[in-house]
């Protein structure tokens, strides 16, 4: 059985019911009415305009934040308070930069009470995993941009959660080592077997990382369509890029995107 195909025979692990979300400080609508399943073992991604809710879904399966109206279970139950057993990486690092490597990844095992001993080993096998088994003792403030954001990423595998919340992780990350970094994440999926759940603005992205994609409209945000991106995977995201049905897939989620006036296609003639 496939990847794909073994995902959507799988057990849902976040289900989203008649999920809304309104600010009173500020009046705002952010959702209307969502109803989403997230299933054992698949990579999804979320992508639509500024403002329509994106993050906020992810608030909500992480018990930060609570729907005005519906429910969000996670593997059945209700969220209802943080839910500490999913990982949560965001476009900061907040990383301690009075802390080396080592403790900066350590930290979440320490909240656990892990044995030291186990502890130490468990920070260099996923140190091992994103690439930096040397940079153990190294502080943050000594380290690039994407160094930095692969300690993130470590720090979230260390205490092995069965889903992981990506909102927009490498977007403050330049060009070329996005591309890096999004191979690097498809290896890291591979060698934990996890649920993904990735917020998005970068299409191209969403297609190179995503078995299926959710499309949200403008505020208040509701679900337009889903896609099931059927694509052979390949660790070489430029490779898949520059197919044809890879531009394909890129071009009908652009169509559906709701944009500016200033953005949309002026007619030729």
């Amino acid at each position: 059985m496939s990847e794909e195909a073994a995902a959507v025979s799988a057990q849902p692990v976040l289900t989203y019911e008649g999920v809304t979300k309104s600010f009173r400080s500020s009046g705002v609508q952010a959702l209307g009415h969502v109803d989403l399943e997230v299933v054992e073992g698949e990579f999804l991604a979320i992508v639509g305009p500024s403002g329509c809710g994106k993050s906020t879904l992810l608030n909500m399966a992480a018990g930060t934040l609570n729907p005005s109206s519906g429910r969000v279970r996670y593997r059945g139950e209700i969220v209802d308070g943080p839910n500490t057993d999913v990982g949560y990486l965001t476009q900061h690092d907040t990383l301690l930069n009075w802390r080396t490597v080592h403790k900066n990844v350590r930290l979440p095992l320490e909240f656990r009470k892990m044995d030291k001993a186990k502890a130490k080993q468990r920070v260099q096998e996923v140190l091992q995993m994103v690439g930096l088994p040397k940079m153990s003792n190294v502080y943050p403030t000594q380290l690039s941009g994407g160094m930095r954001q692969r300690v993130a990423i470590a720090r979230t595998l260390v205490y092995e959660p069965s889903v992981y919340l990506l909102d927009e992780p490498f977007g403050a990350l330049d060009a070329q080592l996005r591309v890096i970094m999004q191979q690097e994440l498809l290896r890291i999926r591979k060698l934990s077997g996890g649920t993904f759940v990735l917020v998005t603005h970068d299409l191209n992205e969403a297609v190179a990382l995503a078995n299926r994609v959710v499309v949200i409209s403008a505020q208040p945000g509701r679900i337009k369509k889903i896609f099931d991106i059927d694509l052979p995977r390949s660790d070489d995201v430029m490779a898949m890029a520059s197919t044809e049905a890879f531009r394909s897939y890129v071009e009908e989620l652009w169509g559906l995107m709701d944009k500016p006036p200033s953005f949309e296609a002026v007619p030729r003639g």
